[in-house]
């Protein structure tokens, strides 16, 4: 009876320390928390020790023994509300309040101990007998009507307990998650549900950074399930985002309420692949993924990676194909992409400049003939094409105003010349290779295979672009209209190569990626990882940002053409990662182990 007594009397005063922990400092939200426990903890210390054990009234019992079940989440509710306000706590309170609940936790498990089965023997022999003597009256009269609403009340406590339980789990030993969107298809398709184990992952208590020990290794290939560092983390967000992550919880992933101020569903969490782990610089080219580190400096392919990535979905088991919504490129598609990559590698460079420099030469005849002069050359040379002209799409769907633009110039005819010459400027040599004969650092443009892929992509556009502006000229020169220009066999050819490269610019920036992280001797940190989907052409992961921004294809080239890019990788923290997503238990069909 002693031993039972002072873990009620801890229980009471630990309470009263927890509740303290949660006076509010704002009015808002925030000054719920402090009466709700202290409410609470003089409930429960009057009817446990002042009732029970001072005045022995142990019909009480089964109630007292309900509500210390009820105690780990009625304070855990006030740690939540106590932190949904405007302001947050600093971290050693939050330690201290988060060391006190798991204390609390603690006391009322080894009170309900002594409280069941045999053992409430040993505390008092009176309660036990009289526990052991409970029997339920029949069903008559208005006994049967107050045991039916008995009953009742039974049933909406368990119902309440598994719910509160249900979180408790979900927010320290694994959760489960509806697979929302294609980027990891063929490993995961829409709507089907996976469950993620935290507890190793070192989960957080709810609207904190107090954390259980992070214990989790990750390796390269593990599916991840973490927060998305796209979207913002301050409080009010991150109050939005538990309160809409407790419903999806409380619905076992039914309902969905975690919006963006545009009233759309947050990609938040993302389930994707570990592909880069600490120490590591990456490369994405070609659909092969390189990386290198301090200890081996040259870029190396990473062959696992193939076994994940999906580029092709065409080829697909029908069953999983018929569930896949959308599959970004066709086999023609894919064709196209292979053949752009060949011609892109194989693209010689000697050969490439001796072109540029003929339809240069060739171009300023017609601009001479058009009455342009050489020495009309100005400072406002470069305004002819803003970036947005130069957008490669834009730019050839408009290559006869374009054409025309230039032979209207004063300036046009020094413009093409330096468009379709000065890529070359700082080059000392030339030099070409093949996918038979690969390239060294030391004979890559920019020094590694994607900026020398992206100066080349930008040459074969020059190339396209130039063929068609000469070719538009010299039909202008006869006396061609726009429609007879437009209709003319060699127009519409080279206008087909030029859509070619445009499609295959449409998927580039899902397709390759530079160095990453940027700069000699940069590499992941650790405790890092970089992410990607598995379906790479459909997949808006680690390796892009939500927004796309203009940019030359050729950084240093002052006439590239531009295109749209969202690429802006970057690494996530350990931190937020919530787990590993290592079952699928739905649909039953694909019931397993993931990998």
């Amino acid at each position: 009876m002693k031993s039972f007594v002072r873990l009620i009397l801890a229980n009471f005063f630990l309470s009263c320390f927890f509740s303290l922990l949660n006076i509010p400092t704002a009015f808002d939200i925030s000054v719920l928390a402090f009466p709700l426990a202290l409410l609470f903890t003089l409930l429960s210390g009057y009817f446990s020790y002042k009732r029970l054990v001072q005045k022995n009234e142990f019909a009480l019992l089964p109630a007292i023994i309900r509500m210390l079940q009820y105690e780990p989440f009625v304070f855990i509710a006030a740690f939540v509300i106590r932190r949904s306000g405007a302001s947050g706590l600093p971290y050693f309170f939050d330690l201290l309040s988060c060391l006190t609940w798991l204390a609390l936790v603690v006391l009322t498990f080894a009170i309900l101990r002594l409280l069941g089965g045999a053992r409430l023997a040993q505390v008092n022999s009176e309660w036990a007998a009289y526990v052991d003597g409970l029997q339920k009256p029949p069903f008559s009269g208005s006994t049967a009507l107050k045991r039916l609403g008995v009953e009742l009340l039974e049933w909406v406590d368990a119902l309440v307990q598994a719910v509160f339980w249900i979180i408790l789990l979900n927010i320290f030993l694994f959760q489960l998650y509806e697979i929302p969107s294609e980027s990891m298809v063929p490993t995961f398709l829409i709507k089907d549900r996976v469950a993620v184990f935290k507890t190793l992952a070192g989960p957080k208590f709810p609207l904190s950074e107090v954390s259980l020990p992070y214990m989790q290794k990750y390796k390269r290939g593990d599916i991840v399930v973490f927060r998305n560092p796209h979207y913002s983390d301050d409080r009010k967000s991150e109050v939005k985002t538990f309160m809409s992550q407790f419903l999806y919880m409380l619905t076992l992933t039914f309902v969905k309420t975690n919006t963006d101020e545009n009233g759309e569903l947050k990609a938040d969490p993302l389930v994707k692949r570990i592909v880069g782990v600490p120490g590591e610089q990456l490369m994405l080219m070609d659909g092969k993924l390189y990386a290198r580190t301090k200890d081996s400096p040259a870029f190396h392919v990473v062959e696992d990676d193939s076994a994940w990535a999906a580029w092709d979905l065409n080829g697909q088991d029908p069953d999983v194909k018929a569930r896949i919504q959308w599959i970004p490129m066709n086999a023609r598609e894919v064709a196209n992409t292979q053949a752009v990559e060949r011609k892109r590698r194989e693209l010689d460079l000697i050969e490439v400049k001796a072109e540029c420099e003929v339809l240069a030469e060739e171009f300023w005849c017609y601009f001479l003939q058009n009455a342009g002069t050489a020495s009309s050359v100005s400072s406002g040379f470069d305004s002819i094409f803003t970036d947005y002209d130069r957008y490669e799409y834009h730019f050839f769907r408009d290559i006869y105003d374009n054409t025309k633009k230039l032979l209207d110039s004063p300036s046009g005819g020094a413009w093409f010349e330096a468009f379709m010459t000065s890529w070359d400027s700082g080059l000392d040599v030339l030099v070409s290779y093949s996918e038979e004969d690969p390239a060294d650092a030391d004979s890559l443009v920019g020094g590694n295979f994607y900026d020398d892929a992206c100066f080349r992509l930008n040459l074969m556009l020059k190339l396209t672009a130039g063929r068609l502006i000469v070719r538009i000229a010299d039909l202008i020169e006869q006396g061609s209209l726009e429609s007879a220009v437009k209709a003319d066999a060699q127009v519409k050819m080279l206008l087909e190569e030029a859509e070619s490269l445009n499609n295959y610019i449409m998927h580039m920036d899902q397709r390759n990626m530079g160095v990453f992280p940027k700069g000699e001797g940069n590499y992941i940190p650790e405790g890092c990882y970089f992410m990607m989907g598995d379906n790479r052409y459909n997949s808006l992961d680690m390796r892009h940002s939500y927004t796309q921004v203009l940019k030359p294809i050729t950084d240093w080239d002052d006439y590239s053409l531009c295109y749209y890019s969202n690429l802006e990788p970057q690494f996530v923290s350990y931190r937020r990662i919530l787990g590993k997503a290592s079952l699928r238990f739905w649909p039953l069909g694909r019931f397993g182990i993931v990998h």
